[in-house]
């Protein structure tokens, strides 16, 4: 294991696997959301669960091998659903086309990771921004556990409000935090895991764990109906025209993922005295790879996880947390009946909980200094707010360079702060 550093990063093999075991646990969904959104583009539901299940482990490997670092890969949401519902239904193209779409946007990212463009924007966030970045993703993933768990539901008066607490999944997701909270306090090894595995079995008699169709191997669907399917949608592309589509899934997936690697590795203690982060070239690199190898197996955007945060709050540090977990997408394959036992009101907990190890971070932040706090502050509550981690960061940034640029500091803005804001205010108003 000294390919992994494991001693280097202060953890152990056990530790890596337990994180591994939790990070997968708490972005398993996806292999049955991803085709359930991308289907409602024509694409068959089979194909699609296999290529997820590829890419995800695919591009986590990458991340494990190439960066040695404890992040999980799959295809983003929001990336899916602008890919099913905007791009094919509203724009009417074919779903061919939108997986040309993401191809290319996919060979886009490999040029700027490359051409280091990429690892500049990371490097170029001021501290006081990262930091908020983590304490951001913090909320964001917090208000996806509370949703997921019933705990929290839209109001089209309040646009949000408490939810039913009558039902019997909020019940359970109640039980299932105050058992990992429990578990979080106590220090027991492996919490978040076997906080998930306590709420699941508990939910068999409430009736939420579903057990109708449990069943243990399933062979993998053929992936013959979207394997090179992109290679017939390009004319299509070109000709409705190539910039908006292109636009909108380069920004998204490269705000989504610089924040995640941001905030996560903030958290973890993983960047650098001067607040960079290590091989950020390579985690980049494997983010840019994945999302061309999911085009031509037939899914939309692959990106950094922010669910990754659950592994490390679990200990995680090193590659080899990420290969544990690209191996169990690997092994959901021949395994999705009991994988999809694990009903969402089990796993929300975990993300609540995490929510408050990704917060820490705000501490270290000036808030007598209201320079650095506006922008900070705003990058912390649009994530929640605009429901996106790639908006919290284009409004901290915004504020942190018209604040500096108005109060005379200019000295503190870099180019590439620059550079980002004029991109930023171009897409708000042109």
């Amino acid at each position: 294991m000294s390919f992994f550093k494991i001693e280097e990063n202060n953890t152990d093999v056990k530790t890596e696997v337990l994180a591994g075991i939790t990070t997968f646990m708490t972005m398993a969904y996806i292999i049955f959301v991803n085709p359930t959104i991308l289907s409602d583009s024509g694409m068959p539901w089979g194909a699609v669960f296999t290529a997820t299940c590829l890419s995800a482990a695919f591009a986590t490997f990458l991340m494990g091998f190439l960066a040695n670092y404890p992040f999980a890969l799959a295809p983003g949401m929001g990336l899916n659903a602008y890919f099913s519902y905007t791009v094919v239904q509203q724009m009417g193209l074919s779903w061919q086309a939108a997986l040309a779409a993401v191809f290319i946007s996919g060979i886009i990212f490999i040029v700027l990771t490359l051409s280091k463009v990429r690892e500049a924007i990371v490097n170029a966030i001021p501290m006081s921004l990262k930091l908020a970045v983590s304490a951001g993703i913090g909320l964001f993933i917090a208000l996806i556990g509370f949703s997921n768990a019933g705990i929290i539901e839209a109001n089209p008066n309040t646009m949000v409000a408490l939810g039913d607490f009558s039902e019997p999944g909020t019940v359970l997701a109640a039980l299932g935090l105050i058992i990992t909270g429990f578990l979080v306090v106590r220090r027991v090894k492996g919490s978040l895991l076997w906080g998930i595995a306590i709420t699941t079995v508990l939910g068999i008699p409430l009736g939420v764990t579903n057990l109708e169709n449990f069943g243990i191997f399933s062979a993998p669907p053929s992936l013959a109906a979207t394997f090179g399917a992109f290679t017939i949608g390009f004319k299509e592309v070109f000709d409705y025209g190539i910039i908006p589509i292109i636009f909108a899934f380069t920004f998204v997936d490269l705000f989504d993922t610089i924040g995640t690697l941001v905030g996560v590795s903030s958290k973890a203690g993983m960047l650098d005295q001067d607040g960079k982060l290590p091989r950020a070239e390579k985690a980049l690199l494997a983010d840019s790879l994945g999302t061309v190898f999911g085009s031509i197996v037939g899914t939309s955007t692959v990106t950094t996880f922010v669910e990754s945060a659950s592994g490390v709050a679990e200990g995680g540090r090193t590659g080899l947390t990420a290969i544990v977990a690209g191996t169990l997408f690997l092994v959901a394959l021949f395994f999705s009946p009991l994988i999809g036992v694990v009903p969402a009101e089990a796993t929300a907990p975990v993300l609540i909980i995490v929510g408050v190890f990704m917060i820490e971070p705000v501490m270290k932040i000036n808030f007598s200094d209201y320079l650095e706090a506006i922008p900070a502050f705003l990058a912390i509550v649009m994530m929640p707010f605009a429901y996106s981690i790639a908006e919290g960061i284009v409004f901290g940034v915004l504020a942190y360079t018209l604040l500096h640029f108005l109060t005379g500091r200019f000295n503190k803005i870099s180019a590439t702060m620059w550079i980002l804001s004029i991109l930023f205010l171009i897409r708000f108003f042109v």
